[in-house]
């Protein structure tokens, strides 16, 4: 009779990834760019300029930089299964409690520690997608990538809810409808990303000798091109996620056809875990990060050079199909150089310096929209995006293996 063998690994880590991924869902598909389709109804009912627009998402990044700058004094306190599930409940709350208010400052305070909480999620999703990936080391960007993806399925979730929403709500600020909507929608992630903690924490983590890197110590100097590339990143991703939809309706797309784009986009998310794993498994250096930054600013100049339409989708299915691997190939790098117990720092220390990067860019891009009348400031914030992802690509070139 024939016994099974005991030494199969028998982890379902395709299921645990995508079960993962629903943290990846709520720290940036929802809490971060759903803001995205709400700037414009919030800016026209309570009377905001493009800068004030924009700091929305900028104080969403301050919050996220204090988070990511916490979670190394966290990790070595709690485990990373129990502050994803922590961070994931706070987000879920404060994207509700978004929803009372109309005043710009408690608006600011909300969007700040929902940027805390969604930290919080994602460097530990990060962290225990790299540890998935460790016990795989020949799907290990796949199962990075579906993690990674889970983003989108957040912006498709946000593109199809949140417009239906807004189109019923009561008046006025039938905004808040929406924030109370994805709020319930994130509480939901959460318990389902029960399964997935409960049976990660089980999992043992990675032996040092199975990863490479040795007893290497992470210094900042050694990855200085990769998080000065990673830095350009955030400046320019961030204005393309908070302001494209606000150019659409300038250039007077309909509703559905924002919807449509924006769904796409997400969908285009999903799918770039397929489509980068090999380049994310292929090198050791900085030519992931360079040449998907370089991509990602072909896409996010588009809108600004012409409103074509067929031209506009394949810019959002090309920054949908691109931005989230940009995150996967700095934590693919973290993994292919450092040993695991160095891999939390790692992965914090880019975390901050993404972080930074969005600090900068919304406020950047809502200065230069209020500088210039209507769609023609948001174009011209757009090249800005583009020009800072073209430095990071440059710069990330330079990153060497360790």
């Amino acid at each position: 009779m024939n016994h099974p063998d005991p030494t199969i690994d028998r982890t379902p880590y395709i299921r645990l990834a995508l079960a993962l991924s629903l943290g990846a869902a709520v720290s940036l598909g929802i809490t971060r760019f759903a803001y995205g389709l709400l700037l414009p109804p919030m800016r026209e009912d309570l009377g905001w300029s493009y800068t004030l627009a924009g700091a929305m998402n900028t104080f969403n990044a301050v919050g996220y930089l204090i988070g990511a700058l916490a979670t190394p004094w966290l990790m070595r306190r709690f485990s990373p299964t129990g502050l994803l599930i922590a961070g994931s409940l706070g987000a879920s709350l404060f994207m509700g409690l978004s929803g009372f208010f109309t005043a710009a400052a408690p608006l600011l305070a909300q969007r700040l520690l929902a940027g805390v909480a969604s930290a919080l999620v994602f460097i530990a999703g990060g962290l225990l997608a790299a540890r998935l990936g460790a016990r795989q080391p020949q799907r290990s960007g796949f199962l990075l990538g579906l993690y990674y993806g889970g983003t989108g399925l957040g912006i498709v979730i946000s593109a199809l809810a949140v417009p239906p929403v807004l189109a019923v709500a009561a008046q006025p600020h039938g905004w808040a409808w929406a924030w109370w909507v994805l709020a319930g929608v994130c509480l939901l992630a959460t318990a389902l990303m029960a399964w997935p903690a409960r049976v990660l924490a089980n999992l043992p983590a990675p032996a040092a000798s199975t990863v490479a890197g040795g007893a290497r110590v992470f210094r900042v100097r050694d990855f200085g091109f990769a998080l000065a590339g990673y830095a350009g990143f955030g400046v320019g991703y961030i204005g393309y996620m908070t302001f494209v939809i606000a150019l659409l309706r300038e250039q007077g797309s309909s509703a559905g056809a924002i919807t449509a784009f924006y769904a796409l986009l997400g969908v285009a998310v999903v799918a770039s875990s397929r489509i980068w794993a090999g380049l994310l498994d292929a090198h050791r250096n900085g030519q992931a990060l360079a040449r998907l930054n370089a991509l990602l600013g072909m896409a996010a100049i588009v809108p600004a050079l012409t409103t074509s339409w067929p031209l506009v989708i394949a810019s959002g299915l090309l920054f949908g199909g691109v931005f989230l691997s940009v995150v996967a190939s700095t934590t693919a790098l973290v993994r292919h150089n450092l040993p695991p117990a160095q891999w939390a720092a790692g992965i914090s220390a880019f975390t901050t310096v993404f972080a930074a990067g969005q600090i900068v860019g919304p406020t950047v891009v809502g200065l230069i929209a209020d500088g210039s009348s209507g769609a023609q400031g948001l174009r011209e914030g757009l090249v800005f995006s583009a020009v800072a992802l073209w430095v990071g690509a440059a710069l990330a070139l330079r990153q060497r293996s360790l």
